[in-house]
């Protein structure tokens, strides 16, 4: 029986084009002011004093902080002070209304049943635990954040290394049988599979170059939250 669901983000409850199209570009093109005008911020300032740690850039300089994470977001590093980095400005752009967080649209109904039931809803994103409540909490449905349990980032582990799941398995306090993890990739499908979770393979109309069948002959596969079926 499945007591916990726990989900990934882009290309499973959200569009890959609105995390590529909308989201890193918008920080992309804001993080040099803001980290300007907000390094003497206490949040922002731990932040760049990680980013100093990680790289050769000392932390009080402002400019070579910024190069640096100017080079991580071009290579698409997933480097947890950058990802924290990201949603403060994700943040600004929310509240200024400068977009909506994307969610599928059958997301939504199967979410709110799920937690009607019981379930437990968690998220797992390489995207900062701040983004992940961001995305959900300003969608054009509402704020959904109410419906998660707790959000896992990349300070859990890597998604695609199964004690990363184990990791998230002892927070959540149950069974790993009883875990259910969704996700779109399957280096992260292998991990959690590894882990004794159950998993789920979303195969996205737009979002995925995986053939169904392949999906379905490895793990069980849906194309939409809709297909999603609990015979364990």
């Amino acid at each position: 029986m499945i007591k916990a669901i726990v989900t990934d983000i882009e290309g499973t409850t959200s569009s890959i084009s609105f995390v590529h199209n909308v989201l890193f570009p918008y920080a992309t093109s804001h993080i040099a002011d803001y980290v300007r005008e907000h390094h003497s911020n206490e949040s922002v300032s731990t932040q760049l004093k990680e980013v100093s740690e990680i790289s050769d850039c000392r932390h009080d300089d402002i400019d070579g902080l910024i190069q640096q994470l100017l080079g991580w977001i071009e290579q698409d590093k997933k480097i947890t002070p950058l990802k924290a980095l990201q949603g403060m400005i994700w943040e600004q752009g929310y509240e200024q209304g400068d977009f909506t967080g994307h969610v599928y649209e059958d997301v939504v109904p199967c979410l709110k049943e799920w937690n009607q039931q019981g379930i437990d809803l968690y998220v797992y994103s390489s995207g900062s635990v701040k983004a992940q409540k961001l995305i959900f909490g300003h969608t054009e449905y509402g704020d959904l954040s109410p419906l998660f349990k707790g959000y896992f980032d990349t300070r859990i582990g890597n998604k695609r290394d199964a004690e990363s799941y184990k990791n998230i398995i002892t927070e959540i306090g149950f069974e790993p049988e009883s875990i259910l993890f969704l996700s779109d990739i399957e280096q992260e499908l292998d991990a959690a599979a590894q882990a004794g979770m159950q998993t789920y393979w979303l195969i996205r109309e737009g979002d995925s170059n995986v053939p169904f069948e392949k999906a379905s002959s490895k793990y069980s596969a849906a194309r939409s939250f809709n297909e999603i079926k609990f015979p364990f």
